[in-house]
């Protein structure tokens, strides 16, 4: 179960034994959200939120992770394909700059 970022106690990650659509778990005190990346030919088209059985993220929480999906797609879609096909070890990334 990689964790591909952290940001500000948020965290992001995939988890071993995922499938499809690309999407992400992200984690803040025992609470999550699974956001999902559609892509057409390619090109991400959509990103939208999963419901979840785990207790949610706070709505402000929840907007925060939408915002970092929204700027970190591209490589949230690379590290997924870096991971799940080329088995690639993928690397923690600390964001340490407010979006």
């Amino acid at each position: 179960m990689p964790t591909i970022y952290e940001y500000f106690g948020i965290v992001f990650k995939f988890f071993s034994d995922e499938h499809e659509p690309i999407h992400v778990h992200v984690q803040r005190a025992g609470k999550e959200a699974v956001f999902e990346l559609i892509l057409e030919n390619g090109k991400l088209v959509e990103i939208r939120q999963r419901e979840t059985s785990a207790n949610t993220l706070s709505e402000r929480d929840t907007k925060t992770a939408r915002r970092f999906v929204e700027k970190y797609a591209d490589n949230i879609v690379e590290k997924w394909v870096n991971f799940f096909v080329y088995r690639k070890r993928i690397r923690l990334t600390k964001i340490t700059r407010k979006l």
